[in-house]
Parts: structure tokens; sequence; C-alpha cells
């Protein structure tokens, strides 16, 4: 039985921070009178935001409004933001969208291309002057993902469910979607006003876990090598130590690498038009290569850029189209570097696709997508561990094996905001639950995990 779209009024939205071991993924800052490089970084925010959340739910065939966005995701960012994005106005024209910041300065733009997603564009650019992008062909429909009927107690799963939209797993949290696949069919979905199963969102860190599937991919395909040296140009030079990083290395964040916060906040990329190939490469090693985790965007950074040479022939979206996550957008830096450490535009359901490729393995339609192995790859804790919190690392997932009352083999992608995917493959189960939490309001998943499973037979 499906949920229906809820009417319930949705709470105030903030920021928040992922509960257990990816509390170290984002830092909060103190509020602080605002900067020329606030003003410059609210007003990227701003643009990129409300470029993708509009353009994409568009191109999916759903329904948003500025309205809408600005009270979803433009409440609760980062404190020595938030004042200033609630007051900047927004110009849309066409597939621009430009934010005022400053009256000696020109807006901060950020630009939509068709099957591509939206670009922020570097500091100075004025809107309409940018390089022109040029669209990617995405396939434009697939096969609905196959319903049936709960195996196991369809009232209470509903009513945990409704729990979740209704706070009942953290006080002052927001639910704006869960999905639950059982043994490949979707038995269950709800979703908050202004979300339903066409609504793109914007996934954080749960597209740290894409990074590492479309690194399978490519393992797959014999043009990567996981236990060899990341192919990062800049440390070719000769005597760089950083040349002996693995790929895996990166995946496991124990790259060894320095960064300037926990979580390397990564924001002169993500919205001030930085591109990746100027800032992730030049961080220096503090610590010898896999003996120490710290979690890292540049380490998911560096991964993907490591393997760039190979979307020449094989784009992220080439993955997304086959596994029918058509309402799926990878989005890019100005220069063309895919960011997927963070900015990842998809819905509850695809990401429900995602998990199942991984309850079956790594095979889809029959054809083996990841290597054999890879599932059992990602989901190992072979490599230095967290010290603090409710979650083990893998490689690009998180490991539930802390987590009272989830089977062993979970395990998870993680984002900002409240976004999660649960595979538990021993059940042939995945949970899907999409968010918009306030700051310091997080999300229980593990709890959430334990209620849906419970229902389950």
């Amino acid at each position: 039985m499906f949920k229906a779209f809820r009417t319930a009024s949705a709470a105030a939205l903030l920021l928040t921070l992922p509960t257990g071991g990816l509390a170290q993924a984002q830092s909060q800052v103190p509020a602080q009178q605002p900067t020329t490089q606030h003003r410059a970084l609210a007003a990227g925010y701003k643009a990129l935001t409300l470029c993708s959340a509009l353009h994409t739910a568009r191109a999916a065939g759903a329904e948003r409004t500025p309205e809408s966005v600005e009270a979803n995701e433009l409440i609760g960012v980062y404190p020595e933001l938030q004042s200033l994005v609630g007051t900047m106005k927004a110009e849309m024209k066409g597939d621009l969208v430009s934010v005022a910041w400053d009256e000696a300065a020109p807006p901060r733009v950020a630009t939509w291309t068709e099957g591509r997603g939206c670009v922020i564009e570097p500091m100075g650019q004025v809107a309409g002057q940018g390089a022109a992008r040029s669209p990617l062909a995405r396939r434009t429909s697939a096969p609905d993902l196959p319903t049936g009927r709960v195996q196991g107690d369809a009232a209470a799963l509903n009513a945990t469910l409704d729990r979740a939209l209704a706070q009942g797993f953290g006080a002052g949290t927001n639910t704006t979607g869960v999905v639950v696949l059982q043994n490949g069919r979707l038995v269950a979905e709800t979703y908050a006003p202004s979300f339903g199963p066409n609504t793109p969102q914007r996934t954080w860190s749960v597209a740290k876990s894409l990074a590492g599937t479309l690194i399978g991919a490519a393992a797959q395909r014999g043009e990567v090598d996981v236990k060899a040296p990341a192919a990062v140009p800049d440390w070719r030079r000769p005597g760089d130590p950083r040349a002996a990083i693995t790929l895996e290395a990166l995946m496991r964040m124990s790259s060894g690498l320095t960064s300037d916060t926990a979580g390397n906040r990564t924001d002169a990329l993500y919205f001030g038009g930085t591109a990746v190939d100027e800032q992730a490469p030049g961080w220096p090693l503090l610590a010898p290569v896999g003996t120490v985790y710290r979690y890292a965007n540049n380490d998911t950074l560096l991964a993907v850029m490591a393997i760039a040479p190979t979307f020449a022939a094989h784009p992220p979206a080439e993955l997304f189209d086959r596994l029918g996550m058509t309402h799926t957008w990878a989005e890019t830096d100005w220069r063309g570097n895919y960011i997927l450490s963070s900015q990842v535009w998809t819905t509850a359901r695809d990401l429900a696709r995602f998990g199942q490729l991984y309850i079956q393995d790594g095979i889809w339609e029959g054809e083996r997508i990841l290597p054999e192995g890879w599932r059992a790859f990602v989901s190992a804790t072979t490599g230095p561990q967290p010290p603090t919190g409710d979650f083990g690392y893998g490689a690009t997932f998180w490991i539930m094996n802390r987590s009272e009352g989830v089977p062993a083999d979970a395990f998870a992608a993680f984002g900002n905001r409240g976004q999660y995917v649960v595979i538990v493959p021993s059940r042939q189960v995945v949970v899907v639950r999409r968010g918009e939490d306030p700051a310091g309001k997080g999300f229980d998943i593990a709890a959430f995990t334990r209620e849906v499973l419970a229902t389950l037979d």
C-alpha cells in the first residue's frame, strides 16, 4: 500500500548535520558579521539552489515554485550565510538565475544546461557571457519501479512512515519523502507537501556513494584499478609523496591529506565558482597513506578527478540512465569537472533504484554493472575507522555495524540535511529517506531502519 502525498504543514527547515560519524562532514560556523566573501557565497548558494531545484523539477515533470524553494532548501543554510540568503533577490530568466550581492560587482549567476544540470559561474562573470555548454542527450523515460504488496504488516509499515513525517525519529526533523523497496518491489512511499515521486532534491554527500558506484562501473569495464595510485595529474611530478595515494585510500577517506576543517568544507567550490582542479589537488600529506580516517570532501573529488578520463565515453548520466535514474543530474563546476562529493539532484525513487543495484550485487537486468565482490568491497571496514559515532566507514559508504537491531550487513549512503539510502542485502530491502532537517535536529536513521525492518517478513 502506498501512502498518499502528505498535506501536513512542513516545519521551518534548517541545515542539519548528519548523525553519528557523519557529523564530521560539516562544521558549524558561529554567526558573525557578514563579510564580502560571505555575501558572494550567499548569492552563489541562492543562485545555484534555485537554478537546480526549479530546473530539475521542470525536467522531471514536477512542479516547484521559487516560494517552495525559499521555504525549504533556502532555510537553515550555514549561519554566516542564512541572513544574507533570506534577503537577497533572485532574478530568473530562461536558463539563468542571477542574484545581486554587491553594487560594484556583477550578480552571481547559475546556468542550466539540458541533461547536465546547473553550474555556478565564477565570480565576476556577467550574466549571459559564460562559456556555452552543449546539452547532454538523456534517456527520456524508464519503466516504473515494479510495485508489490508488503510482505509483512502493511499497517505497521505505514504507521512507521507516518511517524517519520510527524518527527517521530527526531524532534524537529522534517521528512520530505520515504521509499521502501522489498524484494525489488516498491511497497511503501510517502511525501511531504511540495514533494513527490518526481521531485528532485540535492543529495549532498549521498553523491559520494554515487561516485563510488561510478568508480566500480569503470573498474568493471577494466578502465581503473582501485588498488593503484590515483591518476591525479598534479601529483605526477617527481618526488611528490602524494603519488602513493591509491584510489581506494581516497574512497575510504584515508588519503592522509590535510584539510582546513573537519569534513573539509568546500564552500568556494560548491558556491563560490572555484573549480575542482583548482582547489582539490593542492592539499599536502599530513599522515601516511591508509593510516588515518578523516572525512573530507576533497578525497571524493580527487577520486572522481582520477577517473575523469573515462567520462568522455562513459559520463555519469550513462550509468544513471542505464539504471532508469532518468531524474538524476550530476552537476559540474564551470570548467566541466563533476562535483560528485555533493552536487547531484535526484528523486527518492531514483535513489531506490541505486540501492537496488547493490541488493542485486551489481547486476542490472542481467548485466553485470559492478565487479563481482564490489558490494563486499564498499561495505567492508578494512580501512581506518571513525573514532567516534554510530557508524563505521567503508569505501564511499557508511556501515551500520554499530547500530543495535540492524542486520550486520546493512550499509548506507548518507547526506547532509537528512538524506539516507539504507541497503540491507540479507533482507532484500532498500530504505530511502529524504529530508530537510533543522540544524542540530538529527533524524535517527538507525531507529527508523530498525522499525521499518520489524514490519517486514
